[in-house]
């Protein structure tokens, strides 16, 4: 699956926080304290949450030991609306929910908290 030109931006977006995560000891404590204000300073972008949605940065960097795995939100398919790409995977037999995990997998979670 390709990556669309928003989602490639946001992982680079994501990589770029990581990073200065990893070397800045302030910015990581900055973005769990305040992670939009943060994120708006790093990337010169406002963000616009839909409204009752937050971020929440865990750091993770605590216990070289321990291995996350984040469970998503179950999605709303009531709500959830499919791209072209997406409607000619649920066409060829493809479930709506693989589909939604198909495009989270590819980042469009991040893109659409980021941009």
């Amino acid at each position: 699956m390709e990556l669309t030109k928003k989602q490639e931006a946001a992982q680079q977006i994501m990589t770029s926080v990581i990073a200065k995560c990893w070397e800045d000891e302030a910015f990581k404590q900055a973005l769990i304290a305040d992670p939009v204000a943060t994120l708006e300073k790093f990337t010169g972008n406002e963000i616009n949450l839909p409204e009752g949605k937050r971020i929440v940065v865990r750091d993770q960097s605590a216990d070289s030991n321990a291995i996350y795995f984040n469970i998503p939100a179950e999605p709303n398919l009531e709500e959830l609306e499919l791209s072209d790409e997406q409607l000619e995977l649920v066409a060829g037999g493809v479930t709506p929910v693989a589909a939604y995990f198909t495009v989270l997998a590819a980042g469009v979670a991040v893109g659409a908290i980021l941009f």
